[in-house]
């Protein structure tokens, strides 16, 4: 285990019971952690490939690969870690990647059931295997709440009433697809859907609608990103994420902006959201259910 940095060990050595981050790619892992570092200890189980080698450095960690899920289990009780959060962007691994130890040998019938559907399904029966080895997984907004994506507009821009429009059509859109365990995000322009998300990911998804625009094949610019959790899905895991990548990308797309359900999905970095937004001109917005802002 890598020893801890001086200047943070003040932090993490609070008291109270400590807490495991199961920790994939993007910022949002290290939000977490540092959001829960006044009260709870936090230990990241680091996933090869997917989470940042220098940024897991600030803090305790071990090294694990995706589905060693007996790994992950001993190193967890050898810390004294009873609570996980899962966390962070990772590509659904091909069952023949997965490092086979020996739970996840015992449990590969029921693996492989899992890797039939989508990635909802797949996630939640992960998380219930976790719970039958004892451990307790909480929501990564549970320990830190500050990372959610507040209602109104995080920067100085708001949407018009055609974005308005879009937005509401949008979540109409999402809770249809729900069902299917297909996606989280549409991007919906004066009441067309110009692309759903599937299993390529947002930022996959606004680089297809950027090429669309290019070669023509719908209008030049406009439109909304909408992001919302899937109908009955369990907040614990996969909460829709906006981050800079994704500002990145709805600019790419020539978007007017985007729209998260407020306290339903994360924020990440929101001062650098709110900054560039307002440099470009696009809004960024935490929207109730319905679509209407606060």
């Amino acid at each position: 285990m890598t020893a801890l940095p001086e200047q943070r060990s003040n932090l993490v050595a609070r008291s109270g019971p400590p807490v495991g981050i199961v920790c994939g790619g993007g910022s949002v892992p290290f939000a977490v952690a540092d959001g829960a570092l006044g009260d709870r200890r936090i230990v990241l189980f680091a996933l090869r490939g997917a989470a940042d080698p220098k940024r897991v450095a600030a803090y305790p960690h071990h090294w694990i690969r995706s589905f060693e899920l007996g790994r992950l289990c001993r190193l967890a009780r050898q810390e004294g870690c009873r609570e996980l959060v899962f966390i962070g962007l990772l590509l659904r691994p091909k069952l023949r990647e997965l490092r086979t130890d020996l739970l996840t040998w015992r449990l590969l019938p029921r693996l492989i059931r899992l890797f039939r559907g989508g990635d909802a399904h797949l996630l939640e029966g992960v998380i219930k295997i976790f719970e039958e080895q004892g451990f307790t997984v909480v929501g990564s907004h549970e320990l830190a709440p500050s990372i959610l994506t507040p209602p109104g507009a995080a920067g100085r821009n708001l949407p018009n009433e055609h974005n308005l429009a879009d937005i509401s059509r949008g979540l109409a859109v999402l809770r249809a697809m729900g069902p299917y365990d297909i996606g989280q995000a549409v991007v919906v322009s004066r009441n067309q859907v110009l692309a759903l998300e599937a299993a390529e990911g947002t930022d996959a998804m606004l680089a297809r609608v950027a090429e669309l625009r290019r070669i023509g094949r719908i209008p030049s610019s406009g439109g909304v990103l909408i992001k919302a959790p899937k109908p009955q899905q369990d907040l614990r895991i996969d909460l829709p994420t906006i981050g800079p990548k994704t500002v990145e990308g709805a600019l790419r797309a020539k978007l007017d902006g985007i729209a998260a359900v407020a306290s339903a999905s994360i924020l990440a970095e929101p001062a650098r959201v709110a900054e560039m937004a307002d440099r470009d001109d696009l809004f960024v917005v935490g929207v109730n259910p319905d679509g209407s802002v606060r």
